[in-house]
Parts: structure tokens; C-alpha cells; sequence
């Protein structure tokens, strides 16, 4: 039997899949469940399809900013009452922004249910916006901000991003920076929460041991608090680049820390399956060509790795490595030889097989804990406007060809798509520079 005509039935997840119910309220709130009864516990969400894009630039920060605020009181609870809420029943609460979404989620045992969305709850529509509680976290959100700005791993992404998006939302800190932290008062805060946090910008997803009639009837009194209205629009991410981009930032470091950054497509375009797989065979795991030929064939750096992520118009993959400085010509080099032969050669049966069982594998891997049922469902829900359910992703996965993998490298893997940022002792970046321009060359 060739190695390509093996049946792989499976994929399946072995673990019954949910029961997914969504409802809308008049107003426009959903709220969605995935119903999982064999399960213990439950994990509640509540998502606002608002992130740091939709962020005008003297407001940068402001979302990452409400999140910290939410968790600082209410009219009810006390900081320190807010989180023994949920810790004193065996829970965990937590929060995330990202570029179009921030989420407040919590998790414990199901028959705690009703506590978890009532702090959730309160949280959002009970938060006092102390202003001691506004200056006492700006300050600690400067002290998150030159913790990463003292880490050349993360800061080499941050200047990624801006040299990728320059002048664009995508391109800010998530965190905001010192100059719009400390021009924010509590009305610019409390304002972009009412005028953006609305019903139709959000979301509230259960998923485990809780049936969705009980979360509907227990949402119906709250949902009236949410100010119906749409979710907000964001500037388009337009690029006018024509040639590659460098970046470099000089600093005492013992390492060179490097992002390789390329413009792909968005969540909605349909080679967003076969940029997937690109990025598994380039350089997602040890099987990966970047590992394989810069860490074991060559020892040029410990750690190679490269990173996927889709927007509502956009996408990118990232390529990131630490490694000595004089390494970085060679390892450049190493880089731009896979993806030229990703783009002049479609992949075998063989490495498109073991690429398409891996993301069918993480699929499910990661859909194990009712946390990660809660993430799919509402970054489904927010981003698609539906939900797709993991089956229908692993058909679209089984359904790409290694001419599709070699056409996307082809697209996305041109000049005007390439940008490079340095954290490094390097005072120059001339040598770097004739190289990304010829990076492209057959």
C-alpha cells in the first residue's frame, strides 16, 4: 500500500463531541453552549469581539487596560473578593486581549455554574473604575510593559508587528505605550467600554456539564443590561510595501534575537488550510524542515520555530530564532533555501501525510478540556459568524494537496510580503539588508 492511500478514519475525535446550541437575545447578545455531560467540570466565557485594532491610536492600550480594570472591584466585591469568588469554590478566572477579541473566562466544578457567570457577570457590568484603581494599575501595566521590553524574545515580535504593519493598528502594542497610558482618564475608559462593549459585540459561551436551557434562563435578566448596538468596524489592513523590511535594534545582548515576518491571508480565505500545513512542514515541530536542517543538521541555534495566525482580513507567518550573532548570515541563508524549495517543489505524499496527521492530531489534543471547547467555540462564533465544527476542519485539512502548500508558499513568499526585525549586538545592518533583498532569488 503506498503511503498515501491509507485510510485514517482516525481523526475522529474518540471523545463524544459536544452538543452546540447558540441563542440570541432581542438586543443581539448570543450566548452558545457545548454541551458536554460527561464531563466535571464547566469553563464560562465572556468574549467581546474588540481588540487592540479597534483601538484609535491615542487610545492604544485601552482594551488591555479595561481588562486589568475589570478585575479591580465592584459596587459588590472587593479585588481580592472577586477572585476568592472563584478560587474559594476550586475555580480559576482569567482574561486575554488579543488583536480582535478580549475574553474574560472562568472555570470550576459544574455545580458551581450559577457562581462562575454571576462574578463573570458582575465583573462586567458592576466594575467601579475607581480612579485609585486607575492609577494604581496604569502603573502596573508600565511594569508588564518593561518586563517584555526587557525579554529581546518578545520584544523582537512587538517590532515585528510594527515593521510589518507600520502606521497600522496591527502594528501597536497590544499593551499601549507609556505616552497613551498616562493620557487615558477614567472617561476615555469608561466611554470605549459603553460605546464598544455592546450586545452585538458580544458573546457568552459555556461549555461542559451545563445544559443550554439553563444558560439561557439564567442570561435572560442579565442580557438587559447590554446596550444593544453592532460591533464597531477596524481600518482594513492595506500594505503599500514593494520590497522586503528590516528593523534592527542594537543592545548588549548575548544572543541575536530574530523574527522573519511574511503577509498571508485571512481566516476567511480558503488557502488559510494550506498555509497550515505550509507552516507545520516549515517549521512547527521537530519534524519541521527549519528544525531539521538549522538545528540538527547544521547546530546553528537551540531553538528554530515558526508561528501562524489569521485576522478578519490579514494573516502572517512568523519565523522566530535566538542564535550568536555571527550564526545570523548563515542561518538567514538556510531559511530562505527551504522556502524557495517550498515554492519551486510541492512537498511529497509522504511529508504532506505527516503534516495533515499532525494538525488532525493537535485538533484533538486540544479540544480534550472544556476550557479549550470554550475557546473554539467562541473564536468560531466571533470570527466566522458561525461555528464550523473541528470535522469540518480536518476535512478541509485532508483536503489540501502538496500543490496547494507549494502555490501558497509561491504566493506568500515574495518580497513585498517580507519583513525581518533584530534584537542584537549588531551596530549595522548593511550585510543583513543585501540579503533579505535577495532572499527571493531563485
Amino acid at each position: 500500500m503506498n503511503a498515501g492511500s491509507a485510510p485514517r478514519k482516525w481523526w475522529r475525535a474518540l471523545s463524544p463531541e459536544p452538543v452546540i446550541h447558540l441563542s440570541t437575545f432581542p438586543n443581539g447578545l448570543r450566548v452558545a453552549t457545548a454541551e458536554m455531560p460527561h464531563m466535571t467540570s464547566v469553563s464560562v466565557g465572556l468574549w467581546v469581539g474588540v481588540g487592540s485594532r479597534y483601538e484609535p491610536p491615542r487610545l492604544n492600550g485601552v482594551c488591555h487596560f479595561i481588562e486589568h480594570l475589570l478585575f479591580k472591584g465592584t459596587h459588590k466585591r472587593s479585588a481580592r473578593e472577586i477572585s476568592e469568588a472563584i478560587e474559594g469554590i476550586g475555580g480559576s478566572l482569567n482574561a486575554f486581549t488579543s488583536e480582535e477579541a478580549t475574553c474574560f473566562h472562568a472555570r470550576a466544578c459544574h455545580d458551581r455554574f450559577d457562581s462562575l457567570l454571576e462574578v463573570l457577570m458582575d465583573m462586567r457590568h458592576g466594575s467601579r473604575f475607581d480612579p485609585a484603581d486607575i492609577a494604581k494599575e496604569r502603573e502596573v501595566i508600565k511594569e508588564e510593559m518593561a518586563m517584555y521590553f526587557d525579554e529581546p524574545q518578545h520584544l523582537v515580535q512587538e517590532l515585528l508587528n510594527a515593521t510589518m504593519w507600520p502606521g497600522h493598528p496591527l502594528g501597536r502594542s497590544i499593551t499601549g505605550t507609556n505616552a497613551t497610558l498616562d493620557g487615558m482618564r477614567r472617561e476615555h475608559l469608561v466611554g470605549f467600554l459603553r460605546e464598544n462593549y455592546r450586545a452585538g459585540s458580544s458573546l457568552v459561551v459555556a461549555a461542559g456539564r451545563v445544559s443550554h436551557r439553563h444558560l439561557v434562563r439564567v442570561m435572560k435578566p442579565c442580557a438587559k443590561r447590554w446596550l444593544a448596538g453592532p460591533r464597531p468596524a477596524f481600518e482594513p489592513a492595506a500594505s503599500t510595501q514593494t520590497a522586503p523590511r528590516l528593523q534592527l535594534v542594537t543592545r548588549k545582548t548575548e544572543q541575536t534575537q530574530m523574527a522573519l515576518g511574511m503577509r498571508t491571508c485571512s481566516r476567511h480565505d480558503p488557502r488559510r488550510y494550506a498555509v497550515r500545513l505550509l507552516n507545520t512542514i516549515l517549521g512547527e515541530n521537530m519534524s519541521s524542515r527549519l528544525f531539521q536542517a538549522v538545528r540538527e543538521d547544521h547546530g546553528l541555534t537551540y531553538s528554530i520555530y515558526s508561528t501562524p495566525s489569521f485576522f478578519e482580513d490579514t494573516g502572517d507567518i512568523v519565523i522566530s530564532a535566538g542564535l550568536e550573532t555571527e550564526k545570523l548570515p548563515r542561518t538567514l541563508r538556510l531559511i530562505f533555501l527551504e522556502l524557495r524549495q517550498l515554492a519551486a517543489r510541492a512537498p511529497s505524499r509522504l511529508e504532506l501525510r505527516r503534516a495533515q496527521d499532525y494538525v488532525l492530531g493537535q485538533i484533538n489534543l486540544s479540544l480534550e478540556s472544556t476550557e479549550s471547547q470554550m475557546n473554539w467555540l467562541g473564536e468560531q462564533l466571533l470570527g466566522y459568524g458561525r461555528t464550523y465544527s473541528p470535522a469540518h476542519h480536518k476535512r478541509r485539512i485532508l483536503a489540501v494537496t502538496g500543490r496547494d502548500i507549494q502555490h501558497a508558499a509561491r504566493d506568500f513568499f515574495r518580497p513585498e510580503r517580507l519583513s525581518l526585525s533584530l534584537v542584537s549586538p549588531l551596530k549595522s545592518d548593511r550585510q543583513l539588508r543585501r540579503l533579505l533583498n535577495s532572499a527571493c532569488d531563485p
